[in-house]
């Protein structure tokens, strides 16, 4: 739990390598995780010349601090302790181009291409910033878990990548700090042709004529770097656009609200964000109105029976008993009340 220049706890190791350890780290001023990149002078190097290489490699550190770009690990900046440059870099989760092809096996060539076509854009926003790498290979290329494609090492000497933030990818630690100085456009090419034949195996398929021209086997049309990006582009994937609020209202939506919880409101607000009419709604029974009608009938009819009863109730409203007057045919035997005769049907 050893504490780097006040602030900075070790958490655990990451990569170590003869040169040095990459450690994962809680930056405690920030709180946050953080790459810590402990730096030692290789063994027998003569006593003078420490000095030297640990300024050196704080010099290439903090020009590295100046590249902003989502392709790049990020160098938050270079902590000092026992004379000792520490770089603190982004903590970026994921594996190297490395591991990846150890455990998968090749990339197809559409996605090798999509590869590489980041690391162009990484290698031009460092040059951009006055730095320069002195040679990608499958160990600096990270393939992070949020989806980037991140290029490593600029002015550290370090290949880095691992399943927990930064590796090794190559399996051996930390290299040695890369010579100084702008690499040229044949080194540069020659570096990318060779990481895209090593993503694809040998078998770089549609990549063949752009592999051929950065390796130099075809002289008479030499790519660089930044040629080769437009073709790249062409061969990889396209990206799948994002659904946008006029694309999902000119989408269909049920019919009967289920699915998406759309019903007919959702129709008529999709159809006005659009730019067109709202759809009439179809003609369907009005029950409001039936039952309405149902209602004052029965009030009609039951008015009209209690009228009835109450005038057949008065004396002399009728014949029969409590003034009912009957319809139906008089029965067998049926006789009038008075006169014992048969009462005819009325």
């Amino acid at each position: 739990m050893t504490v780097i220049a006040g602030r900075y706890r070790l958490l655990d190791v990451l990569a170590e390598g003869a040169t040095g350890t990459v450690w994962r780290a809680l930056d405690e001023t920030l709180v946050r995780e953080v790459a810590l990149k402990e730096f030692r002078a290789p063994a027998g190097l003569p006593a003078d010349e420490v000095p030297l290489l640990y300024a050196r490699l704080e010099r290439g550190a903090r020009a590295a601090a100046r590249i902003s770009h989502p392709s790049v690990a990020t160098v938050h900046g270079v902590a000092t302790e026992d004379g000792r440059p520490w770089v603190v870099m982004e903590l970026i989760r994921g594996l190297t181009l490395a591991e990846t092809l150890e455990a998968g096996g090749p990339l197809a060539p559409p996605e090798a291409a999509h590869v590489g076509a980041e690391v162009v854009a990484a290698l031009r926003a460092a040059r951009e910033a006055g730095v320069h790498h002195r040679g990608v290979n499958p160990g600096h290329v990270l393939l992070a878990n949020d989806g980037r494609v991140v290029v490593t090492g600029f002015g550290t000497g370090f290949d880095t990548g691992s399943r927990t933030g930064f590796g090794t990818g190559s399996r051996t630690g930390i290299s040695a700090p890369p010579p100084e100085g702008e690499p040229d456009a044949a080194e540069e090419a020659r570096s990318l042709g060779a990481l895209l034949d090593a993503a694809t195996g040998g078998r770089p398929g549609p990549l063949t004529p752009v592999i051929d021209r950065l390796l130099g086997r075809d002289p008479e049309s030499a790519l660089t770097v930044d040629q080769a990006e437009t073709e790249l582009r062409q061969i990889a994937p396209k990206a799948t656009p994002r659904t946008t609020g006029s694309t999902r209202a000119q989408s269909p939506v049920p019919r009967n609200g289920d699915g998406d919880g759309e019903g007919p409101g959702a129709r008529a607000s999709a159809a006005r964000s659009a730019g067109t009419p709202p759809p009439r709604r179809s003609a369907r029974p009005r029950r409001g109105p039936v039952l309405t009608a149902g209602l004052v009938g029965v009030l009609l009819i039951t008015g009209a029976l209690t009228y009835h009863l109450v005038r057949d109730g008065e004396p002399g409203a009728g014949p029969g008993p409590g003034g009912v007057t009957s319809t139906a045919p008089a029965g067998p035997g049926s006789t009038d009340p008075g006169n014992g005769s048969a009462t005819p049907p009325r």
